[in-house]
């Protein structure tokens, strides 16, 4: 069987950088995807000596049609991605009213556009070729079973993904085996998360690499942590 291949936003640290390791490891190829083509190519190279078929590509979530331009690259040098895990995030502080415009503006364009655009982009090509899997990497401060906790502008860009998630699996024709799905990680030791979190990168990662290598009887449309459902 060909190999498939993920797409990894945010993939050339923390979290992200776990998460490609973690689907190199286990025979696909991947697309690390970062902001910064330098420190997207680095990460790559690193895995690359690893033993690991690893590319970057540049991909800055938020900017206007970075998603189209960024699939039709790899289109146009033979990549077909069969995986998209939307792992990009940032985290602004502020609650609903002290939140700066320009903080609300970046949580939304990165944690819920960049990734809803992500998989405008990525997943016809999916549908087309009958297999896929979408990966929203959200939060439990995105869910109100859990009481949206956290900063303003990250919780309410993450409750929205965790929507989308929901329109995206509905969106997807019946018999058709892509599967979109969302996971809280836990609190992971990144930068965002911070030294004293009480999960490693790769601990956050392993939901994320199950539902990114789900069987064709495996969930849909569902939220996850620790590859159990959770509350919306």
């Amino acid at each position: 069987m060909t190999r498939r291949t993920a797409l990894v936003t945010g993939g050339n640290r923390g979290l992200g950088l776990a998460i490609a390791r973690g689907l190199a490891e286990r025979g696909l190829g991947v697309v690390l995807a970062a902001r910064d083509p330098d420190a997207g190519e680095a990460a790559a190279a690193a895995l690359r000596a690893d033993g690991h078929e690893v590319r970057s590509a540049q991909f800055d979530v938020a900017a206007a049609h970075a998603a189209r331009d960024c699939a039709a690259a790899l289109v146009a040098s033979g990549v077909h991605v069969d995986v998209l895990v939307n792992n990009a995030a940032i985290e602004p502080p502020g609650d609903a009213l002290g939140a700066s415009d320009d903080d609300i503006r970046a949580a939304l364009e990165t944690n819920l556009l960049g990734a809803w655009f992500a998989a405008r982009a990525f997943v016809p090509a999916m549908i087309a070729a009958g297999y896929g899997r979408v990966v929203n990497v959200t939060s439990d401060f995105g869910s109100f079973g859990l009481g949206l906790g956290g900063p303003a502008p990250y919780a309410v860009s993450k409750a929205a993904l965790n929507a989308v998630t929901v329109k995206l699996a509905a969106a997807i024709p019946p018999g058709v085996d892509v599967k979109v799905n969302a996971l809280n990680p836990g609190w992971v030791r990144t930068r965002m998360g911070g030294p004293d979190a009480t999960r490693s990168p790769a601990e956050g990662a392993d939901t994320v690499l199950w539902l990114a290598t789900l069987p064709a009887d495996g969930p849909h449309g569902g939220f996850f942590q620790d590859r159990a459902p959770i509350l919306w």
